[in-house]
């Protein structure tokens, strides 16, 4: 199967399932021995387009030749263009908003000059989402009261009118495994703009409410996906 891709005002045709070591160490060497960057093989074994040096045995090789040459430059390039095409392709063709939000974070990144290091790293595209405890008239409700978030995300909740809140889930609406006291608030928000942030890393969906106001209705739900 061949794809072609095009960089700039070039296109190159790639192998992209079944790339041999050497056509891997040739499109490296064409890319140096021209001048100019250019994509080498688009996947080597499984579709490697994030970290192909880390790779184990032999098709690693042309990747550790081409450093030991003094092509390092050239190759972290390489694969650093390799896992922005990767992630325009996810952000295109991915079902899933959180696949399609971290893949648009990460070739933000690359595109600006950020390391695939950085990029990779644990939380770079993570975000913080807000809710009111209590509407701006009163009412005793969380605003909104459905959030959805990925997994890594953060919700922060404030108190905004009505106080005092808190934010208390239910043990048996949370996914298995969450402990629900390590999620829920000890205490309560008195004073207005008073804060809770939770970080939350198991998906599923997560039932809560304000125990001081259960009793009128103050309930809400977060999605982890």
């Amino acid at each position: 199967m061949i794809k072609t891709l095009i960089i700039g005002a070039f296109a190159v045709n790639v192998a992209a399932y079944a790339a041999p070591e050497a056509a891997v160490e040739a499109s490296v060497n064409e890319a140096v021995t021209r001048g100019r960057e250019m994509f080498p093989i688009y996947a080597m074994a499984n579709k490697c387009a994030h970290y192909c040096s880390a790779q184990k045995g032999t098709r690693a090789a042309p990747v550790a030749m081409g450093l030991a040459s003094g092509q390092d430059a050239k190759v972290v390039k390489a694969l650093e263009m390799l896992a922005l095409n990767d992630d325009l392709n996810t952000v295109v063709r991915s079902d899933s908003m959180c696949t399609r939000r971290s893949a648009m974070a990460r070739a933000a990144g690359l595109a600006f000059g950020l390391s695939m290091a950085v990029v990779g790293a644990p939380g770079f595209a993570a975000e913080t989402k807000s809710v009111k405890m209590g509407s701006d008239s009163g009412q005793l409700v969380f605003v909104p009261d459905e959030t959805k978030i990925c997994k890594g995300d953060s919700v922060t909740w404030v108190n905004n009118k009505g106080g005092p809140h808190n934010v208390v889930f239910e043990a048996d609406a949370i996914p298995k495994g969450v402990d629900v006291d390590s999620i829920s608030m000890d205490d309560q928000l008195g004073d207005e703009g008073d804060v809770y942030t939770k970080k939350f890393d198991t998906p599923g969906s997560y039932a809560y409410y304000c125990e001081p106001h259960a009793g009128g209705g103050m309930k809400a739900t977060l999605i982890v996906e």
